[in-house]
């Protein structure tokens, strides 16, 4: 069987991670986002660490920082490749690390590039900015602002990767699960 490898993205305050847990929820496998238990383990090593922004521009070494993502989101894509389910969600993937950086003015080499070339996924679903339901907390860091760039940071490191970006509308989420796995189903067949 040829799981279909489904990634869910957006900048923070999307509702990312409520649609992921409401797939977990209904039963589909999901791989989490990596950066939150990277940014706790980074806060509780360092207590006078303070994110002002993405944790990408407030660590000490944010290129050894990118690397540890981009290591963990290769990790999650390879572990999806022993698994005998249908689909399974992707909390970001690999390209958003580009983006992050991109949006950030980091530089990278060509490593990254390769690791998104060579580790493809079947679907791309990106959640757009949503200033209504945009908070700060303890893993989130961004202003609305940022979410906008991110935003469009994340849209063009998936499509110079080839990839068709589905834009999830803005609705309930019971209502974006829906639309996620109607549009898989559709275009699956």
């Amino acid at each position: 069987m040829n799981t279909k490898k489904i990634v869910i993205t957006g900048g923070p305050s999307t509702g990312k991670t409520a649609v992921i847990e409401v797939l977990q929820q209904e039963g589909y496998p999901c791989k989490e986002e990596v950066i939150r238990a990277m940014t706790l383990a980074k806060k509780e090593a360092d207590d006078n660490l303070v994110f002002e922004s993405n944790p990408i521009v407030s660590v000490d070494d944010p290129a050894a920082f990118n690397q540890m993502i981009l290591q963990a989101r290769i990790e999650q894509y390879k572990s999806s490749l022993d698994t005998s389910e249908e689909l399974i969600f992707f909390d970001r993937g690999i390209p958003d690390v580009l983006a992050y950086m991109d949006c950030f003015n980091q530089e990278y080499d060509e490593s990254y590039k390769e690791a998104c070339t060579l580790n493809r996924y079947d679907f791309v679903f990106l959640m757009p900015p949503w200033k209504e339901i945009h908070i700060n907390d303890s893993g989130r860091f961004e202003s609305f602002e940022e979410s906008l760039r991110i935003n469009e940071c994340l849209a063009n490191s998936y499509r110079s990767f080839g990839y068709d970006v589905q834009i999830v509308p803005k609705d309930t989420i019971l209502n974006r699960v829906d639309y996620l796995l109607n549009y898989i189903k559709e275009h699956s067949e």
